[in-house]
């Protein structure tokens, strides 16, 4: 039956033929068509979206807007999706009469241009990362430092409003836009430049897909440079009871990774050398050895149902975090001492060794949370985290990261817009956010035995309600339940929802374009 499906799909889209064959295969497959997950990238058992009518996958810009006009005649709902970055069922909406534009096959890039060390580049909806970072190398340009993880579209980074870890340097994906093209609700190709003054730019740079399809984005780009990356490891002390701030904003990128285990942290930071610098770093995160997954699964489950073995776990990852996550990327050897050098969006950003898979196809997954809160409340915030990992402890039921690399501790530089984590804009619940963002990213193993549930699974709930309820946190877009959403909407602020709604009327009127997280909100 799925050839047949397949088959008619093909002959009833918006490019196909139509004739008594489409009329004979549409009419009897109707009855039988069955709605089904949508995975993100983890895969079957861990859906995007629930149900869904089917999935399409178009190679042109006029296809996908073929597709959405098609789709808005028959009263079905529309989500694009490049390559499935999230972690819950937050992407679409409920309802099962939903179809997926899958944009990986539209990843064309064009009109660059690159004169003084800076110029501008084109691309469209599907491509990725490493696709432009590569292309751009080429090119003697790069992408600077508004970079996220390889396996994310540059168009869904920007919809979801993706940053890398920076006070000094703008992160937000977004802040490098200079012009949208997006296919509204009609199916228009609605153009967009850039002007941090108008409400339309304001809604669109943190968009959730709600106006429509970003179909292309005009990249602003810089010649290309080579960076260091160094480490250091901290006692906790000196991180809690430190100016935070100061430790972090010197540099062009920098992040902390907490170890609470080990009352530890490791503090990244990266800087500009010059590009005749020898090194050809390359980073990794993900990658991983059938050994090595083994292993970690068989130590990772043995922590489901008791404490001590997720403590023993984090003491090997902060031993082997320690270390280079590089190799060389002309020998791929690894590299065994700090710093190291290579050009930039190798070392920042990296990807998959050759012949290696990332965690997730070996079955090391995880839930995760991750807030936004003031830098200013840095400090209050990680001490009250401290407190809940210490009354954990003292319940007998102890808590600590079970995460390869700890719990992520980034920051943002304040970028303007509506649905943003670092927008200055605030409702009630006032706050300093005038010198950017500290953002509180905590994986956790998902065991792959029983129930699947994670060790002293009650804590994780006394945690994200603390958290909202204490700090004027900001819900980050694609990692966070739909609980958590819930939750957090009373800290966003009323008036930026109110203008973004006003915005997404205007592109998309019939609310064809919807999800669980704009419906929790109250923007469409």
């Amino acid at each position: 039956m799925q050839f047949f499906q397949i088959l008619a799909h093909i002959l009833q889209g918006p490019l196909g033929l139509q004739g008594p064959l489409t009329e004979y295969i549409t009419h009897s497959l109707s009855k039988s068509t069955i709605s089904e997950p949508y995975n993100t990238f983890d895969g079957p058992g861990f859906p995007a979206c629930n149900n869904i009518l089917r999935v399409f996958r178009p190679s042109t810009i006029d296809e996908m807007q073929a597709i959405v006009k098609d789709a808005v005649s028959k009263g079905q709902s529309i989500r694009a999706s490049g390559n499935g970055h999230m972690w819950y069922d937050t992407m679409c909406s409920d309802d099962p009469n939903t179809i997926i534009i899958k944009t990986d096959a539209v990843n064309g890039i064009s009109d660059f241009h690159l004169q003084d060390g800076m110029g501008s580049v084109v691309v469209e909806a599907g491509v990725t990362f490493p696709q432009i970072a590569e292309w751009l190398h080429g090119r003697g340009a790069s992408l600077g430092y508004t970079l996220v993880n390889w396996n994310i579209t540059i168009a869904g980074a920007m919809a979801m409003g993706a940053h890398r870890s920076s006070l000094r340097e703008d992160s937000q994906v977004s802040s490098a836009a200079l012009a949208f093209d997006i296919i509204n609700g009609n199916g228009d190709l609605v153009h967009l430049e850039k002007d941090q003054t108008n409400d339309t730019w304001l809604a669109a740079t943190t968009s959730l897909g709600l106006l429509g399809v970003i179909a292309r984005v005009k990249l602003g780009v810089l010649a290309d440079f080579k960076v260091y990356a160094d480490q250091i490891i901290l006692d906790e002390d000196d991180v809690l009871n430190g100016d935070i701030y100061a430790q972090i904003s010197p540099y062009v990128t920098a992040n902390y990774w907490w170890w609470p285990g080990q009352r530890k942290f490791h503090l990244r930071t990266y800087g500009v050398v010059p590009v005749t610098h020898l090194g050809n770093a390359f980073q990794s995160t993900f990658s991983v050895t059938n050994t090595e997954a083994a292993l970690a699964l068989h130590l990772l489950n043995s922590g489901q149902n008791t404490s001590l073995p997720n403590f023993v776990t984090e003491r090997v990852f902060f031993g082997l975090w320690s270390a280079p996550n590089f190799h060389d990327k002309r020998t791929n050897l690894p590299l065994f001492s700090w710093p190291v050098h290579g050009y930039a969006y190798d070392v920042l950003i990296g990807g998959l060794y050759p012949n290696l898979k990332p965690e997730w196809d070996y079955g090391l997954r995880a839930k995760t949370l991750e807030f936004a809160v003031p830098v200013t409340q840095a400090n209050a915030l990680l001490k009250r985290v401290r407190e809940l990992f210490d009354q954990a402890a003292a319940d007998g039921r102890a808590v600590t990261s079970t995460y390869r690399s700890g719990i992520n501790i980034k920051f943002g530089k304040p970028f303007d817009s509506f649905l943003g984590q670092t927008t200055e804009r605030m409702g009630i619940r006032t706050a300093d956010w005038s010198k950017g963002a500290i953002m509180f990213d905590f994986p956790s193993f998902l065991p792959t035995t029983g129930d699947h549930h994670r060790y002293n699974e009650e804590w994780y709930g006394t945690l994200t309600k603390t958290l909202i309820d204490e700090f004027p946190v900001r819900p980050h877009w694609t990692k966070n339940t739909r609980e958590i959403f819930r939750q957090a909407v009373k800290n966003l602020d009323q008036d930026s929802l109110q203008r973004f709604a006003q915005v997404r009327e205007q592109f998309d009127p019939k609310k064809t374009f919807k999800s669980i997280v704009g419906e929790i909100v109250g923007v469409v």
